[in-house]
Order: C-alpha cells, then structure tokens, then sequence
C-alpha cells in the first residue's frame, strides 16, 4: 500500500514539473473581498464569520443562521481596472452551510489597433478600432460543518475560473481550497489553505489573431513573441492567523489581527527563501455597541529593489469605517494609501444584508 501511495505521489510531481507554474497565476482572487476586511489589512482569516467568509476562510460559514447576501465594488489603478463580488450564504442544518461567490476584475474598453495598420505598414482609419474587455471571473461554492473536529470549525471551496481577453484567448480553470477555525473564549484562530491540489488553466488562443501581433515589431530583435504555454499551474498557498477580542469598555470592544502569508516559492516578501516566502499583516477593528466600527491595517510588506540596486521595506496601509443597523452593514475601505501621490489608491464600498434581523 505504501508503494502505491509513493508511485502516485511521483507521477504527480511529475505531472506538475511538466506543466507552466506561476508564482502569480490567478492574482485577482488573491486582492481579497469585502471593505471591512480590506479595512483591516486582509488579517480576517481566524476570525471572518457570515457570508463573505466563503472567500477568506469557508469555515467562517458555520456562523450563517438565516439568508445573508453580500455586494462590492472597487476601482484599482486610477480607475482604470473594476473589481465586483457578490456573494450568498445560508445555513443546510444545525451545523453546516453553503456559500456561493462570484468575484470579477476586468479592464473593460480597451482598443483593439491590430487592424489600423494594413499590409504596407499605413494607417488605414476605414478599419475602425474595435473595444474589447480583459476580464477575470471566479465562480465558488463554498460548504462548513461546525466541529467537525473537537472544537474546530471546518469548510471547503471548490472553484471555477474563467478568464478572457477579449477574442484573442480564453481560459478555464478548476481548483479547491480548505479552511479551519478555532474559537477560544476571546482568542480566534484560523488556517486557510488555497489551491491545495493546485490550480489549472487551460488557455485556448486563438492562431489568427495572436499572428497578427506575433511579427509586429520585424525590426526588432528578440521582440516577436513565442506562442505562450496553454497550461498554467497555480502554486498553492497557506494563511495562518491569531485573533484577540478585548472589551475596552461595556460599549466599546477592540479586536487585533496578526496573519501570516505563506507562498511556497521565492518572492519579494520581506522573509523569503527558496523554499517558501513570509510575508506578514496586521490589522485592527474598533466598535461601538457592534453598530459603528474604525478599522486599520497593515499588508503587503515587500523588499523593494531600488535604482542603486539596494533594497528598502515597502508596505501597505488602510483605512476603514462601518455602520451596522437592523441587518443591514455598509463598509468603506480605503486601501494602498501610501500610493496617493501616484493616484493609484482604490476605494472600496461593499453592503452586506443578514436576514435574521428581518424576521426577528
């Protein structure tokens, strides 16, 4: 048995050493869901509950008692990228629920110049520029059982991506992740899993199109492109996270965040080997009477790599607020605010809805 159990695990490694893997395939589903725990620097994955937990950590479902939905929209790179969520949860029985989640990034008109241009080398305006999107699309379906474990929280998602540039290609692409929480008294603790058998996308170009772009630069050496690999692996990766509740006063309560991000590659993250990559955040959510919230966070801790070739620490710091009313919650993020100069910080809005507070 355990001969059969090492040729299967040799076959698959080989199957991925002969495949494309990408540090970074997939990154829209790495940006995060959800202005409140943008707010908090992502650090949500020990102690995110209710519906938009299908993304952060499906074990975070198990807190779902009735119908909840969830909406978001947030603009990236001046307002030039738009990324939109929606998400559903509701309980199957005393202790399990489902969740669904469809998540979108795309860059919508964008023109299409690779008719301008005839056979002659002249621009020939009779040909029309065509608009065309580059959009990325994720659809998961998340479920959770509670203790399924001694006093641990268990969910999983199973996900399909699909991703489009315009009609020059297309892709689709499957793939699961795992979570677990567990709740001590004030203390939270979390491990979310993702692409754990990894990801794969299948990429189908389209020949006629891509050899219109293919010699566009014959004068340049090295600058025709080689038809890209049509199979990409995403490499899988963990979250580990710490939670602390405190009750400051009898109306105003504090909860503090420490997460650790783990690629299993080499990165910029501020601790990196060959091997794996450690990259930290942290993030804190202030309340009053659970009705009105000021959150903060720290992520994307990064070594930079400078003109003079040294290296100096970059990070992330956000901003959040939120209200919550009769079931009704509406956050607002503000993210990548060191970037304001550069115009590059994203606003984010997102309303959630628990239908519990409707029927009670």
């Amino acid at each position: 048995m355990k001969i059969r159990y090492l040729l299967i695990a040799l076959l698959w490694i080989q199957i991925l050493t002969g495949q494309t893997t990408r540090k970074y395939s997939n990154e829209f589903l790495s940006i995060g869901v959800d202005a409140a725990a943008l707010g908090m620097g992502n650090s949500v994955v020990s102690n995110i509950n209710g519906v938009t937990a299908g993304y952060w950590n499906p074990a975070g479902l198990v807190g779902v008692n009735d119908y909840q939905g969830a909406l978001m929209h947030a603009a990236y790179f001046a307002n030039i990228a738009q990324y939109e969520y929606i998400g559903f949860a509701m309980p199957l029985q005393k202790n399990a629920a489902l969740g669904i989640s469809l998540i979108r990034f795309g860059v919508d008109d964008i023109m299409d110049t690779t008719q301008l241009i005839d056979s002659q080398g002249n621009i020939d305006y009779d040909n029309g520029i065509n608009l065309f999107s580059a959009a990325d699309y994720a659809l998961q379906l998340s479920l959770a059982r509670k203790e399924i474990f001694k006093d641990i929280d268990f969910g999983v998602n199973a996900k399909i991506i699909h991703r489009r540039v315009g009609k020059f290609a297309t892709s689709y692409g499957f793939g699961f992740d795992a979570g677990l929480q567990l709740h001590r008294n004030n203390w939270h603790y979390g491990v979310m899993l993702r692409d754990i058998t990894t990801t794969f996308n299948i990429w189908n170009i389209d020949d006629e199109r891509f050899a219109l772009i293919q010699n566009a630069l014959p004068d340049i050496p090295d600058a025709n492109q080689e038809l890209p690999e049509t199979t990409e692996l995403t490499l899988p990766k963990a979250q580990l996270g710490v939670t602390k509740d405190w009750n400051i006063t009898r109306d105003i309560g504090l909860r503090t965040a420490l997460e650790m991000n783990l690629r299993f590659a080499e990165t910029n993250a501020i601790l990196s080997t060959s091997f794996i990559s450690v990259e930290p955040s942290f993030g804190f959510e202030a309340d009053y009477e659970n009705m009105i919230f000021l959150r903060g966070g720290i992520n994307n801790l990064q070594n930079e790599l400078q003109f003079d070739e040294s290296k100096t620490i970059s990070w992330q710091p956000n901003f959040g607020v939120g209200f919550r009313y009769n079931g009704i919650q509406v956050d607002y993020a503000l993210t990548n605010i060191a970037s304001v100069g550069n115009a590059l910080y994203s606003n984010i809005f997102s309303l959630k809805i628990d239908f519990e507070a409707f029927r009670n």
